[in-house]
């Protein structure tokens, strides 16, 4: 036997054999996007909500990424507007607007708890490309002659609870939507001598293949 037979032959003992990298160690952002996967089956009904407990702990225990996979079997990718629950920072947790004007919009992550301040000036709350930090978000927004606008995509649950004196707090067609999963944002504060509107915002439909 020739010294690079040798060699060989003690390599194969050393590195373990994978099979289609299903060794391979998982950090933590593959864990997150499993548990968006995991969730975003939960909202389309792929998944009933009872199993979603016992997914995302096979998902947070996993340590190889054949862990990972059976923990997420046969479920697919979620698409652009399946993941609206996901476990990443918030972008910002709080939002003032004192003689000016303050906007949160695009694909920002919301936090459970958000908190806006319109002192005689204005704001504007954009959730229609928003991700949320968990199921169930509470926005407290405070008017003081001033006002705040909140746009909230059509495919999510909305609640509001403000009250308005001398002011307005309501809603302009922001409806209800019952879907198991679906993440839902309640809406609670005041207005005097101002106004806080939520707005809903239809959702672009997905292009056809």
């Amino acid at each position: 036997m020739t010294e690079h037979t040798k060699h060989s032959d003690e390599m194969k003992r050393i590195t373990p054999v994978s099979s289609s990298g299903r060794e391979v160690r998982v950090c933590d952002d593959d864990r997150n996007h499993a548990a968006e996967r995991v969730r975003a089956a939960v909202v389309n009904g792929r998944l009933e909500i009872s199993e979603l407990d016992e997914r995302l702990a096979a998902v947070y225990a996993a340590r190889t990424m054949g862990e990972l996979e059976a923990a997420g079997r046969g479920l697919p990718e979620p698409g652009p507007r399946d993941a609206l629950v996901v476990d990443r920072v918030p972008t910002s947790r709080f939002a003032l607007g004192m003689f000016g004007g303050f906007e949160r919009e695009g694909e920002w992550v919301v936090p459970p708890k958000f908190t806006a301040w319109s002192i005689w000036g204005g704001g504007r709350l954009d959730l229609s490309e928003a991700r949320f930090a968990e199921q169930e978000t509470v926005i407290r927004a405070v008017a003081l002659w001033g006002g705040t606008e909140i746009v909230v995509p059509d495919d999510i649950e909305v609640k509001v609870e403000g009250f308005g004196l001398f002011g307005v707090f309501g809603k302009r067609g922001a409806r209800k939507i019952g879907k198991s999963g679906t993440p839902r944002v309640v809406i609670k504060g005041i207005a005097v001598f101002g106004g806080v509107v939520t707005k809903s915002k239809p959702v672009a439909s997905p292009p056809q293949r």
